[in-house]
C-alpha cells in the first residue's frame, strides 16, 4: 500500500537548520510531484515547497532563499533543507505526493523553532 513517512523534525533554535526527509513506497515515485506542506496551530495547512516530476520547483514567499526542496528518485525520497529557521516556521510538516487527481499524504513531523 501507499506510504509516505516523514522524519527529521525536532526542536531547533532560531537561526538553526533542519533537514526533513520523506520516504515513499507503493507508487511510481518518479512520476509524482512531491511537496511539503505545513500547518501551525490554529492556522490552515499551507504549501511550503513543491518539486515536480521534471524537477522544477516552487516555494512559498515566506521560505524563499531559506528552504530547499530536492528529490532522489533512486531512493524514492524527497527532502526539505530548512536553514535560517524562524519561530514562525514552527508547525507540523507534511509530505504530499500528487499525480493528476491522485494525492497521498504523510502523517507529518513536528518542527519547533524556539530558544
Amino acid at each position: 500500500q501507499v506510504q509516505l513517512v516523514e522524519s527529521g523534525g525536532g526542536l531547533v533554535q532560531p537561526g538553526g537548520s533542519l533537514r526533513l526527509s520523506c520516504a515513499a513506497s507503493g507508487f511510481t515515485f518518479s512520476s509524482y510531484a512531491m511537496s511539503w506542506y505545513r500547518q501551525a496551530p490554529g492556522k490552515e495547512r499551507e504549501l511550503v515547497a513543491i518539486i515536480r516530476a521534471g524537477r522544477s520547483t516552487d516555494y512559498a514567499d515566506s521560505v524563499k532563499g531559506r528552504f530547499t526542496i530536492s528529490r532522489d528518485n533512486a531512493k524514492n525520497s524527497v527532502y526539505l533543507q530548512m536553514d535560517s529557521l524562524k519561530p514562525e516556521d514552527t508547525a507540523v510538516y507534511y509530505c504530499k505526493a500528487d499525480w493528476g487527481p491522485i494525492g497521498y499524504w504523510g502523517q507529518g513531523t513536528q518542527v519547533t523553532v524556539s530558544s
